[in-house]
């Protein structure tokens, strides 16, 4: 099962009607580090245009530029990190970061890490989990090049976060997922079915590892850029039935959760995740989680 034409279909009976979209390069001030203000006329002036995203405080399209974002100086001064719209939706859904124990469970390339950071303004700690010993490289290099303090990295399966024997307030789980067309322009010819089982698979038991590492009241921002139901709402509905998990609602950019999954229903409050379908940005889905009490 794969193909264009299989995943296509899949989509309309979930609702979305497929078209080709060509996606737009974002950045993120790190407003720890510049005033977004004269940042963003400094910019201009070296030749790179910006318009406000609306749906996100700190984020700005790159409409125009003269050099590549990525080569200026500002950039290389960590004042700004280019990551895209979608991506910067998730760490903004912790009702407080501030002097909080966060858990980053699957980190690098670490856009959302230094987001973190940003919003923590480098209090409180992060620890900043991944497996791949080069991508944690990246992360690192990323962390220094703006300047986050309070961020230790560890080469570490997110489903072995139990070891690291700390007790988190607030978990960002970026699940690595199948991804979706709009970033990937050859998705539809290496994707399959078997793909999408075996990362929700994956990400279920990411999902009750990381929850022991929970404390009762913490919360957990759950993200992919899957399109796939059975990464999104079906995982999320897994969750609260077999987890000490409930959903939060979200007030914010995109559609409400799905609740029927071909001819499933699922929990009604899947409806408080969001799901972003390609348009402005590339698919994306986010839901947030609160860990209740368990009954002894």
């Amino acid at each position: 099962m794969s193909g264009k034409d299989f995943f296509t279909n899949r989509y309309e009976q979930l609702g979305w009607k497929f078209r080709e979209v060509s996606l737009r390069q974002a950045i993120r001030i790190n407003h720890s580090n510049a005033e977004e203000k004269n940042l963003v006329g400094r910019l201009e002036r070296s030749g790179v245009y910006l318009e406000k995203i609306p749906f996100l405080e700190f984020g700005y399209w790159v409409v125009n530029s003269k050099v590549s974002a990525g080569a200026t100086a500002e950039y290389l001064l960590g004042l700004y990190s280019i990551q895209e719209a979608a991506a910067q939706i998730p760490a903004t859904l912790f009702s407080a970061l501030r002097g909080k124990r966060v858990l980053d469970a699957a980190a690098a390339p670490g856009g959302k890490t230094v987001q973190l950071a940003d919003l923590m303004e480098n209090s409180g700690a992060i620890a900043a989990l991944d497996v791949d010993k080069r991508r944690l490289n990246a992360l690192s290099n990323h962390l220094e090049r703006c300047h986050v303090s309070n961020t230790v990295t560890f080469l570490l399966d997110a489903r072995q976060a139990k070891r690291l024997n700390v007790s988190f307030e607030r978990i960002l789980l970026d699940v690595p997922c199948s991804g979706n067309f709009a970033a990937d322009k050859e998705w539809f010819r290496h994707r399959t079915m078997q793909d999408i089982e075996r990362n929700a698979r994956l990400h279920r038991q990411i999902l009750a590892a990381v929850t022991e590492c929970l404390i009762e009241g913490g919360e957990i921002v759950y993200s992919t850029c899957s399109l796939e139901p059975e990464e999104d709402e079906l995982n999320i509905d897994w969750a609260i039935h077999n987890l000490p998990l409930q959903t939060q609602e979200i007030n914010g950019y995109g559609q409400n959760g799905l609740t029927k999954i071909f001819e499933k229903d699922l929990d009604s409050s899947v409806a408080y995740c969001k799901r972003i379908w390609p348009g402005e940005t590339q698919g994306f889905f986010v839901c947030k989680l609160k860990k209740r009490s368990i009954k002894t």
